[in-house]
């Protein structure tokens, strides 16, 4: 009786558990939208910069603990001031040193761990420079002194501001199931076309113009002709990661760079384009190349694509 009892007792509190993460997650969602709101309120800031910068700040953390609202880091010598001698967290001492640190509820600190102070000194230091678009890229270039996160934050803000929420949790497969397709891990194999290099990325196969889909919320960066890759996309989400579509057939009609897709957007079409100049094609059988680079504030890099891959197939199956 025991035995046959046990298995259902570990589904149902299996079932508990995963209705109690979401209801978790939802709130957590919640929560930040009303201080994104509600900073935007007294700053003017756009609520979708805020939510992106937020965002591109997790991203780029090692571990970061899920249950947080903000995860802005303002260095302590910004934050306090440069010559300021203690860490005084009085909001009229900071302003003396030119610290950016203020208060943001109302208690005459500027805690740089309370998040509503946080975002908004954060939300402040863009103010000074404008709230218009182009302001808040100048501002974001003097902060992180950095194009590509420049660029990263800009898009978020951009997927945000589409869908008019944060709350994009969804992922899809990059191939429709019911097409006929076969994959391994492939990431790491040898390659030997322009030079001994290694495979960064999992080769999909399956049938010229197969449908290439979207995997997840993000915004088109690059389209057009790569020798190695032949006709590719490249997407970048709002987890600061790169999707790299090759070998493709063509693209999606009215498909442009700057174009905000979400999971399941037909996007192109499986091919064996590339190893070649532009044109070349049918130099192996035709599959999709779907590779994912990740940035961390500092450099970028390829990894394995295949255990995310494997989850979204499974997800997609349900």
């Amino acid at each position: 009786m025991i035995k046959r009892v046990f298995p259902i007792f570990l589904f149902l509190f299996f079932c508990h558990s995963q209705q109690m993460l979401a209801e978790t997650t939802d709130d957590i969602l919640k929560a930040k939208m009303a201080l994104y709101k509600k900073t935007e309120a007294v700053t003017q800031v756009p609520w979708y910069y805020l939510a992106a910068i937020n965002q591109y700040e997790k991203n780029i953390q090692k571990n970061a603990d899920t249950e947080k609202l903000v995860f802005i880091t303002i260095p302590e010598e910004q934050w306090f001031g440069i010559a300021n001698p203690s860490k005084n967290t009085n909001s009229n001492i900071i302003g003396l040193f030119e610290g950016i640190g203020k208060d943001g509820n109302g208690d005459q600190q500027a805690d740089p761990t309370d998040d509503e102070d946080v975002l908004y000194s954060m939300a402040n230091l863009i103010a000074k420079q404008g709230t218009s678009k182009q302001d808040i890229k100048i501002a974001l270039w003097d902060y992180y002194q950095r194009a590509l996160t420049v660029q990263s934050i800009s898009q978020i803000a951009k997927v945000y501001q589409t869908f008019e929420t944060i709350n994009l949790l969804d992922s899809d497969f990059p191939i429709p199931l019911h097409h006929n397709y076969s994959y391994r891990n492939t990431w790491g194999d040898a390659r030997g076309f322009g030079g001994r290099r290694i495979h960064e990325g999992t080769d999909i196969f399956a049938n010229y113009g197969t449908p290439v889909k979207a995997t997840r919320y993000g915004v088109v960066e690059i389209m057009g002709w790569n020798r190695f890759g032949g006709w590719r996309i490249g997407i970048r989400d709002i987890y600061s990661n790169y999707h790299y579509y090759a070998h493709l057939n063509g693209f999606s009609d009215d498909l442009k760079v700057g174009d905000v897709v979400k999971p399941g957007d037909v996007i192109a079409s499986v091919g064996a384009t590339g190893y070649g100049p532009p044109g070349t094609s049918g130099k192996f059988p035709p599959h999709l190349h779907y590779g994912m680079y990740k940035d961390n504030g500092y450099s970028e890099w390829s990894f394995d694509p295949y255990p995310y891959l494997r989850r979204w197939e499974k997800e997609a199956r349900k």
